[in-house]
């Protein structure tokens, strides 16, 4: 382990402990600065991995999150915003986290070490042919995550393996390898710290070009958001509006008419009927663009 760069000594750490607070909060700034740079190598297997998510969640399959620690804290709080940023539901995207719900209150370092629970949550993810599993390990060699890894492949899903070490293990076994190389931490093996950074910038990346390739994602708005508070019920309203080009009680009325759906939505406030927008959407494959090209043009034949 000693061997590890995410183990070694950073050169900002010399004197950490005794320096001035404005400089250990500079030298660390830096050091999260430094680490967002190790993403952009990785933009090209960034693309792949999302490609593959999408393609699995657009032909009725899941897209898994594994991790245990603070990997899997990252790849956890990707998970959870799928549902109410993009509208994809839990089902869809089961979290395999080492030591699950109890681990969140109090995390533990034995439950990375133990294949059976990793067993156990990868059986209950309902994981199979055609899916695929992002697992998420700093080191690239955390037995959970390992053993998740090799139960997905042996199932027939693709894995994705997000790590900070280059030619790690997980890497090595990946179907799409994401090498996030931030090297040492400013407190040796933090890896919360700036491999912990890349990869929540990694994962944000990859969730948001999955949505934008389901069609959940339309000029920058999150067209298939589920509004289920007064925050997000204002935020669809405004989407409607902006997108639909009509007032805020229009785009509220369309709301309602398409049963909240903010896709339809935006067609019926832009003259569809709410079954001619369905219809425009089922054909697109859930993309709004192409649907709103048929809803247009379909206005354009209507006789004035």
């Amino acid at each position: 382990m000693a061997d590890r760069p995410t183990e070694a000594q950073h050169p900002s750490s010399h004197g950490l402990h005794a320096v001035a607070a404005e400089v250990a909060l500079s030298r660390l700034l830096a050091a999260q600065e430094a680490a967002l740079q190790a993403v952009r190598p990785a933009l090209g297997a960034i693309e792949a991995a999302a490609e593959a998510g999408a393609t699995a969640l657009r032909n009725g399959g899941r897209m898994g999150y594994a991790g245990a620690g603070s990997s899997g804290l990252m790849a956890l709080a990707d998970c959870l915003e799928l549902a109410g940023t993009f509208g994809i539901m839990p089902p869809q995207t089961p979290m395999m986290f080492a030591g699950g719900a109890q681990a969140l209150l109090h995390m533990t370092g034995a439950v990375e070490d133990d294949p059976a629970l990793a067993q156990a949550d990868f059986a209950a993810a309902r994981i199979g042919a055609g899916d695929v599993v992002i697992c998420v390990s700093a080191s690239g060699t955390t037995p959970y995550t390992m053993e998740i890894t090799r139960a997905a492949q042996a199932a027939g899903a693709s894995v994705v393996g997000i790590a900070n070490v280059p030619a790690s293990p997980l890497l090595q076994a990946a179907d799409i390898a994401v090498l996030l190389d931030t090297g040492p931490e400013v407190v040796a093996g933090s890896t919360r710290m700036g491999a912990g950074t890349a990869q929540k910038v990694a994962l944000n990346m990859l969730s948001v070009l999955v949505g934008i390739r389901l069609g959940h994602v339309h000029d920058g708005y999150m067209v298939n958001v589920i509004a289920d508070n007064a925050k997000l019920a204002d935020r669809a309203a405004r989407i409607v509006g902006a997108v639909a080009g009509v007032d805020r009680d229009a785009a509220a009325a369309a709301l309602a008419r398409a049963g909240g759906g903010v896709k339809p939505a935006i067609l019926v406030a832009k003259g569809a009927d709410t079954e001619a927008a369905r219809a425009a959407l089922a054909a697109s494959g859930g993309v709004l663009g192409p649907a709103l090209l048929t809803s247009d043009q379909r206005n354009r034949a209507q006789p004035a």
